[in-house]
């Protein structure tokens, strides 16, 4: 794309779902999304996960104390409906949803298996939703404004028939789908970037066989959900060895980024950017520090954005109670190096 889109969405006659999760927003509002229906408040239950229940809140409140942004800045989403998650999911895994066994697993507290699933619905995939909603949205905002950000999202171990590790939604698959669905944005191909610690097997099983969508993922090949079926889909895999450290890490991603964007030139780019790559997070098992999250980062926005490819970034995986303020002050850094910025106001 040459120019980044700046027109309204037309109704395309797609669905009429999309006005609820696609909306006009107004030019002085950051495209950053995120509402505190994110955050997942489960009567203490959430303790029982080594995710963060609040990280989102508190990177959220680590920008506004820094004064990037604020209630009245932010893009709030709405929350992805019955409707729109049929786009991709079949009714058959919406209904799984509804017992709280299945749920338990999905999220990977077993307890839950034992609570009314009205609770679940309300507590857990309620936020869930919601940051799926987020996260097609800002797929949105990118084509507009050439860059986005949901606090949120980067559910990649979901597919359109099955959740797992903490992924209840195929909120990247819904992303790239609902863009590819409206005609009048003329999104036609989008580029995957991954650089979670962990495969992104849900959206590769969504996209296997599909020329239009290039996934480079570069994880650790040790951890799960190890699904070589499923790495097929993937054009550039990097696995990684545990415990790699910042200059190898950061050599691969570029030079892999580079060839990646030399050989397919996508309409959109998914940036899923997982910080449980940081070092001493258990389940990540690598050894990056938070300079070289920041830095990658830096690195992932400055190839999109000097070919003016259209990014949308998803905070994904990250299991230590600083990756809050890492993935805020990466933002920050953004801002400073001038990849992410509000448009100038035009004089009337």
């Amino acid at each position: 794309m040459g120019n980044f889109r700046k027109d309204k969405v037309k109704d395309t006659g797609q669905s009429k779902t999309t006005n609820n999760l696609w909306f006009e927003i107004d030019s002085n509002k950051w495209p950053i999304v995120y509402r505190d229906e994110y955050n997942v408040r489960f009567a203490g239950f959430e303790r029982l996960h080594p995710f963060d229940s609040n990280k989102w809140g508190n990177i959220f409140q680590y920008l506004k104390s820094q004064r990037l942004l604020d209630e009245n800045s932010i893009t709030k989403p709405e929350e992805a409906r019955t409707e729109d998650l049929l786009v991709v999911h079949s009714i058959e895994y919406l209904n799984s949803l509804k017992w709280s066994w299945t749920v338990a697993r999905i999220a990977e507290v077993a307890p839950l298996a034992m609570l009314p699933n009205f609770l679940i619905q309300r507590l857990y995939l309620k936020p869930m939703r919601y940051q799926t909603g987020g996260s097609i949205l800002a797929g949105r905002l990118a084509i507009e404004r050439g860059w986005a950000i949901n606090i949120g999202g980067g559910f990649h171990h979901c597919s359109a028939n099955s959740g797992g590790g903490f992924c209840p939604y195929a909120d990247i698959t819904l992303l790239i789908r609902f863009l590819f669905n409206d005609e009048s944005l003329r999104v036609k191909s989008a580029m995957i970037v991954d650089l979670d610690a962990h495969q992104g097997n849900g959206y590769q099983l969504d996209f296997m066989n599909n020329r239009t969508v290039y996934i480079m993922d570069v994880f650790n090949g040790y951890i799960y959900p190890c699904d070589r079926y499923a790495m097929e889909a993937i054009q550039c895999q990097v696995v990684l060895d545990p415990f790699t450290e910042d200059d190898e890490y950061l050599n691969l991603v570029e030079r892999n980024l580079e060839k990646s964007l030399h050989s397919f030139r996508p309409d959109i780019l998914v940036y899923n950017a997982g910080t449980d790559i940081l070092v001493g997070d258990r389940l990540g098992n690598l050894s990056i520090s938070a300079q070289g999250i920041i830095r990658r980062d830096e690195i992932v926005f400055m190839k999109a954005r000097e070919r003016r490819i259209p990014i949308v970034m998803l905070t994904s995986g990250g299991y230590l109670k600083s990756t809050a303020r890492i993935i805020a002050d990466s933002v920050l850094n953004l801002h400073d190096q001038g990849l992410i910025s509000l448009p100038k106001k035009r004089n009337p």
